[in-house]
């Protein structure tokens, strides 16, 4: 008979690779209008524009439309609401957080050859909070068939019992881990053929709760130059370094009291899963861009930014907790708690690039009008080594897909003061776009001109529903997401 096992495997280094997701893609290709209030305020709608530190996220070639040097630093609250849906309960969980999103310079050269052409090059180093991984999410509800014991028999099935009696924990594989879990918690039974069964009451009605909690940020260091030629074209690149930081803690419950037919005094009674994932590392991509002046009123931009190429690396903390009320050697209750921290081979990840088309039009010094188009084909994205992450590679080929997105942005002035709209819509990466959904997006913003001195501020409503599910496979029903964002940002800027 199994034995009631405790593991305390702290540090261990495995050669194995996790079992990487789309969404884990996903996570880290996507990227949201974070930076300066003015750029916010406007929808990130700056391709065509520049003269905004944050704007050289799309259009590097912004930088030479400064006249003069210049800095700026931006501090923001964001606040998340997860509204969740889960077999008709509905539950809703938020998240707060503050912090500096934004910090960059310009130094502007004034070319003193006035036969040449070449009028002016920039210097821009900008860094931007691409992504807040701050997120709550909470989901509860009673699901009539499926337990998270399919979740463990889904990943068991195939693998003989005696891989998962007489072998290490340490020298499993991803997916035999999975498996030792539940058939060491006595969630599983083996059956025959190399085939594993469900341990939990059979009718269903199974009470579950899911909790999210996640922390981190993606951030970009852009290092910026460009140049104006003959007061009409403005050419740039950057050199961007990206910094990822991400860790979330699920947990996961589900009890069988409520079930019909269930024996409080037999079989297992109740589980809870937990795992913690702490993922970091960094990357590297390029931009390149341009911008036209057609007439003094009509600009246009176009711009490319190139896959991000990142070196990640993966800790994973996974921990079952059973209570059962006659299982084990004694047939009595017992509570078993594997405890595992894995480390994990450095694995690469390359995002999918991106191209990005604007159009502004200018009213004199009364105001603007820009237009931002981007297009990126997430399914390009890719996990290497290839062979290593082959069935990730494909779920991403087959499911995602390209990806537009439409900024518009506005601003009007009246003396010293600037008033600011915008709205943004990005279509799903998804071919089927109730995984997740839509995102549409509203801003305003306010600035003053003090003169050397500008302060503006910037306030952001952005809604998008999805459908979570638990567990990659097993148990995939899935939760209704409707995530809103609220967010206040404030830039001081400043001549240098």
């Amino acid at each position: 008979m199994r034995k009631i096992i405790f593991l305390l495997l702290i540090g261990l280094t495995f050669t194995a690779a996790k079992a990487q997701q789309t969404s884990d893609a996903l996570r880290y290709a996507q990227d949201d209008v974070t930076g300066s209030a003015r750029y916010r305020a406007m929808s990130g709608a700056f391709g065509a524009l520049g003269g905004d530190l944050s704007a050289l996220n799309v259009n590097p070639a912004g930088s030479a439309v400064f006249v003069n040097n210049f800095a700026s630093v931006t501090l923001s609250n964001s606040n998340l609401k997860n509204n969740s849906t889960y077999f008709g309960t509905q539950t809703d969980a938020k998240d707060s957080s503050f912090d500096m999103n934004q910090l960059g310079a310009v130094w502007v050269f004034t070319n003193q050859d006035t036969n040449s052409k070449w009028s002016k090059f920039s210097l821009a180093m900008n860094y931007d909070k691409t992504n807040n991984y701050d997120n709550s999410v909470y989901s509860q509800g009673y699901n009539p068939t499926n337990s998270v014991a399919n979740y463990f028999s889904s990943y068991a099935n195939g693998i003989p019992e005696n891989v998962l009696t007489n072998n290490p924990y340490e020298t499993l594989s991803y997916n035999e881990q999975q498996a030792y879990l539940g058939y060491n918690a006595y969630l599983i039974n083996p059956a025959a053929g190399n085939q594993y069964t469900s341990a939990v009451n059979p009718n269903g009605n199974y009470y579950q709760e899911n909790s999210i909690e996640s922390k981190g940020y993606n951030g970009k260091l852009s290092f910026n130059v460009a140049t104006e030629y003959d007061n009409r074209f403005y050419f740039g690149a950057n050199l961007n370094a990206h910094f990822n930081d991400f860790q979330t803690t699920s947990s996961y419950y589900e009890d069988y009291l409520d079930s019909p037919g269930n024996d409080p005094a037999t079989g297992v009674q109740a589980s809870r899963f937990t795992n913690q994932l702490y993922t970091y590392g960094n990357g590297f991509s390029f931009q390149v861009g341009a911008i036209a002046k057609v007439t003094n009123e009509f600009r246009v931009g176009l711009a490319y930014e190139s896959p991000t190429w990142y070196d990640l690396n993966d800790e994973l903390k996974q921990t079952l907790s059973v209570n059962c009320a006659d299982c084990g050697t004694n047939g009595t209750s017992f509570f078993a708690d594997p405890n595992v921290v894995v480390f994990y081979p450095t694995y690469r990840l390359q995002t999918p690039s991106k191209y990005t088309g604007s159009v502004a039009y200018i009213f004199g010094g009364s105001g603007l009008i820009s237009i931002d188009y981007s297009l990126r084909d997430y399914s390009n994205a890719k996990f290497k080594p290839a062979n290593e992450f082959r069935t990730a590679n494909n779920s991403i080929n087959t499911t995602l897909d390209v990806s537009n997105e439409v900024r518009i942005g506005a601003e009007y002035r009246i003396k010293q003061w600037s008033l600011r709209g915008g709205y943004r819509f990005e279509e799903s990466p998804y071919k089927e776009n109730n995984t997740i959904g839509n995102l549409n997006s509203f801003s305003t913003g306010l600035g003053y001109n003090f003169g050397s001195v500008k302060l503006d501020m910037a306030y952001t409503y952005a809604k998008r529903e999805n459908n979570q599910a638990f567990f990659s496979q097993g148990l995939t029903d899935t939760a209704n997401i409707e995530a809103i964002q609220n967010n206040v940002t404030l830039t001081l800027g400043f001549e240098l």
